[in-house]
């Protein structure tokens, strides 16, 4: 792993205010301010790291322990000063301005989130209309929500390590987006995350397209496994997975899933136990999963999966459609549409979801302790998005367990989560898991997977 020693200072690019010298002395090392320093470490580190050829977080932080990084408070502003980061950011011993450009990112939000929001009383975190009016915040703060547009953005989720071809295609998609000049969300980081963004910067630019959006939101525990790609130019760091998943559905308008693991997954059980919820069926949300030939029967998996555990109820909200880029550009372009006469009809604002009812259950963080997923409830005897929404628990856990950081050290420390259920749908999340080990998609491919749980039929 190669690095740059050099102490490189930068100067602010991108959307990003002044900060206060209370601001420049929080992100000092060695600050007792709860930490602030290590997640904008951490967050800056994974910027740096980009083209990683690993998603283990705590192998990142072991290889990169010297890096080191500094805000430096000056009259007209601030200046970072970095020192032994990741070669893979330089160019001929300059730092890429894509890159440049996502740092101020992080500066500008993990001290906003630590100052405007967690420390302010008039959120109320105890409420659903709290929780998204910090959501809000966050991506208003980011200016990633422009009033006065239609309905353009479509979210892509899909795995980060998947295979060339089903990259390929994921790639086809994205140009197929761009050139209906459609902007692309993903979680920003590499394979399904960057291929539809990489096509539609190519769309983009026949279409002489000038104010191109590639929208990147991630959050402090899973970005040291996904660094962020430097085709996104508007990122965002929220402050955990469910404000991220929230940030998703409010502020896109549609959302295509390419073939993934258990992360895409996750987010396919979010949308759906929203979708679900009853509050939410009149509410058009256009949903399309898709992939090349080869990802036909992962598919058929997913579709088995939902069908067996949400019923034929939650099959409903979603369309599959394999190896066609055009009709799946056509069918998300003509749901934009049928987003914008809702949101016209309703007065909803186009840049943000505001009707959307997300119940608690799917906002409250959710700590992936062995207690806490030992606990959760995976039966049938509940409302459907309240088993939509633990199974998504189930699915956050084996991430956290899989690549990120603390997720890591819990097993390393317990041992495998224990996932507890009715024997019926413990089957069907068996086969499911099972499938993505044998397909290389837990980990990236060629490294062997050691399950970090075991089912138990209850």
């Amino acid at each position: 792993m190669t690095k740059n020693t050099e102490i490189t200072r930068l100067t602010p690019r991108g959307h990003m205010d002044i900060l206060s010298r209370l601001e420049v002395s929080q992100l000092k090392q060695g600050n007792v301010d709860g930490g602030l320093y290590e997640t904008f470490r951490r967050c800056s580190l994974a910027v740096l790291n980009v083209d990683s050829k690993t998603d283990d977080a705590r192998e990142v932080l072991e290889q990169h322990r010297d890096f080191e990084i500094r805000v430096v408070q000056q009259e007209r502003g601030v200046k970072l000063e970095i020192g032994n980061a990741p070669e893979s950011a330089f160019v001929d011993g300059r730092i890429m301005v894509g890159i440049q450009e996502q740092l101020f990112a992080v500066l500008r939000d993990v001290p906003y989130v630590k100052n405007k929001i967690a420390s302010n009383k008039i959120f109320d975190m105890e409420s659903s209309e709290g929780l998204t009016n910090v959501v809000f915040h966050i991506l208003r703060n980011a200016r990633v929500l422009i009033p006065e547009t239609d309905p353009d953005l479509v979210v892509c989720w899909g795995g980060h390590s998947i295979k060339r071809l089903e990259y390929d295609y994921c790639k086809e998609v994205g140009y197929q987006l761009g050139l209906r000049s459609l902007n692309i969300c993903t979680g920003c980081g590499p394979g399904a995350m960057k291929a539809p963004m990489k096509g539609a910067a190519i769309g983009h630019n026949k279409q002489r397209i000038q104010q191109r959006r590639y929208v990147g939101l991630t959050e402090p525990g899973i970005i040291a496994a996904e660094s962020p790609n430097p085709i996104v130019n508007e990122l965002v760091i929220l402050p955990d997975i469910e404000k991220r998943l929230e940030a998703f559905v409010r502020a896109g308008h549609g959302i295509i899933v390419f073939p993934g693991g258990v992360g895409t997954t996750e987010e396919i059980l979010y949308l759906l136990g929203i979708l679900v919820n009853p509050k939410n069926r009149h509410i058009p949300f256009p949903l399309i999963l898709t992939g090349p030939e080869s990802a036909r029967a992962y598919f058929k998996q997913i579709d088995e999966f939902i069908k067996l555990t949400l019923g034929p109820e939650a099959q409903e909200f979603y369309s599959i459609i394999i190896d066609d880029p055009v009709k799946v550009a056509c069918e998300i372009a003509a749901g934009l549409q049928s987003v914008r006469q809702f949101r016209r009809e309703h007065s909803d604002a186009y840049y943000f979801n505001w009707i959307l009812s997300i119940d608690q259950q799917f906002q409250k963080p959710f700590e992936p302790s062995h207690e806490n997923v030992e606990s959760l409830v995976i039966s049938r005897d509940q409302p459907l998005h309240l088993l939509a929404a633990d199974l998504r628990r189930v699915f956050s856990a084996i991430v956290a367990g899989n690549v990120k950081d603390d997720g890591i050290r819990r097993i390393e420390q317990h041992g495998p989560f224990k996932i507890c259920g009715e024997t019926e749908l413990m089957q069907a999340l068996d086969a499911l898991l099972h499938s993505f080990v044998e397909q290389e998609r837990m980990k990236v491919p060629g490294i062997s997977y050691t399950p970090c749980y075991y089912l138990h039929n209850q």
